[in-house]
């Protein structure tokens, strides 16, 4: 089995398939990288890019996708309900097979560098690639979105902490900033309400996220969707979450915890969505059917794309 590493961009699109096309095809003119999966979210107006391939190519896939997304998004321009500070929003490096942490933080600080030496696009580095205490939270970075700061990133005097890694202080006029980092396999899990507006989303999110003392190794929102995706209806509540170790916390116990803080509310669960791929032993302990998963398929599974990519892999 061959060397391999995950990267999964997150990107500020998320309505014009097209575009999300293009950065995906830009991935794949790096020999040896594979897009594995795309999800495009028209309520966040996210959308978030799987690919994979050895430690040597990964980082360009990743600096030749951020250049493209910089070509065609404009964050001036840009509405969604996602925290966002850039048109290449987040760029995180997991390892996979035969690959460490310490491989993936190299591998993130010399795609960020790269990043703004071509393109001029500050870079924040986080997670385990994070260079200051203050930025290894992914939240705290994104802290007032794009609009907040880009007001706050060029007064470093008054916000030290607010200043990119490289480049800035000021963010690039159109594409903002971009964070770049390290991290392991996370899970992206939403949750809709079959009613409840706002207020009771972020209520249930503030329950919920490790943060507020809730559930351990998760992060929660809570947002209003519009009805533009898939699945959601007009104006339905939903729980946003990640599941940062699903070991700890998995889809079940995430399901579980949003579940009863809905009930003792009033308000019942709809369905929910796996963003991206999940890896199979996150399903250990549930099925499709207990977490209301819409539209869940066997391509969903990380091992069965890396393999279908790859060949034989392991994810342990």
């Amino acid at each position: 089995m061959s060397a391999l590493i995950e990267c999964v961009p997150n990107f500020s699109e998320g309505r014009d398939r097209s575009v999300v096309e293009k950065i995906a095809a830009a991935v794949e003119t790096v020999s040896g990288a594979r897009v594995l999966d795309l999800h495009l979210d028209p309520d966040h107006n996210r959308s978030v890019i799987t690919f994979a391939g050895p430690p040597e190519v990964v980082g360009e896939a990743a600096v030749r996708a951020v250049g493209e997304a910089a070509a065609l998004i404009d964050l001036t321009t840009h509405r969604g309900v996602h925290p966002r500070i850039g048109a290449a929003d987040v760029v995180p490096f997991v390892p996979l097979q035969q690959t460490s942490m310490e491989d993936c933080i190299a591998i993130a600080h010399r795609t960020g560098e790269q990043i703004f030496r071509r393109f001029g696009i500050p870079i924040y580095f986080y997670g385990a690639a994070a260079l200051r205490p203050e930025c290894r939270n992914l939240s705290d970075i994104r802290r007032g979105g794009f609009e907040k700061l880009r007001l706050e990133a060029p007064n470093t005097p008054d916000n030290p902490s607010r200043r990119p890694d490289l480049g800035g202080p000021a963010l690039h006029a159109t594409s903002g900033a971009t964070v770049v980092g390290a991290r392991p396999l996370l899970i992206a899990f939403n949750i809709n309400l079959q009613s409840g507006g706002l207020a009771a989303a972020r209520a249930i999110a503030r329950r919920i996220r490790s943060s507020g003392g809730g559930v351990p190794a998760l992060q929660a929102i809570g947002v209003l969707v519009r009805g533009k995706g898939k699945f959601a209806s007009s104006g339905q509540a939903q729980i946003s979450m990640n599941l940062t170790d699903f070991h700890t916390t998995s889809p079940r116990h995430a399901f579980d915890a949003v579940d009863r803080e809905a009930k003792a509310s009033g308000l019942q669960i709809d369905c929910s969505e796996i963003v991206g791929l999940i890896p199979r032993a996150a399903f250990a302990d549930t099925s499709q059917e207990k977490l209301k998963i819409a539209d869940f398929s066997r391509e969903k599974i990380l091992e069965n794309r890396l393999e279908a990519a790859f060949g034989p892999v392991s994810t342990a």
